[in-house]
């Protein structure tokens, strides 16, 4: 099991008020499976990536990486697995305004240890033209392309989505999703997806609903949808 998620348990204080986000959440990806989490907002969903990602903690319960305790880790462990082992796409881009599309990419290959190269990974996601034009003459499809290029150029293993297609209108949307569906059977990368739209689970191998911080359901598909079937 590539990815395995152990009672894991997250609480916020606000003051006096302590609020349990996560209340005991199990999951699971083998190498190279989709997973798509399906959850109105406020169930946890973010959270529970976020702790994946190593960008939060959890207050107990286990994370494993191909067998490796991620929760245990110390800050700087956590900073090498962030920056060696997962790629980061977001909603919205976060795309350094005046850098060009190349240099966005490159700023963070140049911090990997096994990067790949810039102009193959432009050309993976058909931005390898405008290599040289900045965010803000891109549109919306074209800056989550260059998003999940700059995700995807340090080779990682595991590629957390939060809400990649939220902000794009439908046709581009299919072409995000076609796009992370070529990257996953290119490159072999496991893909951890959240979304609201229950229409994107036919695209994933792993499907968990959330509610109110709990996994309520788990659907493994037997059939995969391309991405060029896909109606909402």
């Amino acid at each position: 099991m590539f990815l395995k998620v152990e009672s894991l348990k997250k609480s916020y204080k606000t003051g006096e008020i302590s609020t349990q986000v996560l209340k005991g959440v199990g999951m699971c990806l083998d190498r190279g499976e989709v997973g798509v989490i399906l959850g109105p907002s406020g169930s946890g969903k973010s959270t529970l990536v976020n702790i994946i990602g190593g960008i939060d903690r959890c207050d107990s319960g286990r994370v494993m990486i191909e067998g490796a305790d991620i929760t245990q880790h110390k800050d700087n462990q956590l900073t090498d697995y962030r920056r060696e082992q997962v790629g980061f796409v977001f909603q919205f881009y976060n795309l350094i305004p005046n850098l060009t599309v190349g240099e966005n990419i490159e700023v963070v290959s140049n911090i990997s240890k096994k990067p790949l190269d810039i102009d193959s990974v432009l050309k993976a996601v058909g931005m390898l033209d405008k290599k040289f034009r900045f965010p803000r003459e891109l549109s919306g499809g074209e800056q989550q392309r260059v998003s999940i290029a700059r995700a995807v150029i340090k080779n990682p293993k595991l590629l957390l989505c939060d809400e990649p297609t939220g902000a794009l209108d439908f046709s581009t949307s299919r072409e995000i999703l076609k796009l992370l569906q070529q990257i996953n059977k290119d490159f072999g990368t496991t893909i951890l997806m959240i979304t609201h739209n229950t229409a994107i689970s036919a695209l994933a191998n792993r499907v968990y609903r959330m509610r109110s911080g709990e996994i309520v359901e788990e659907t493994i598909n037997e059939s995969i949808m391309s991405a060029e079937r896909i109606e909402w």
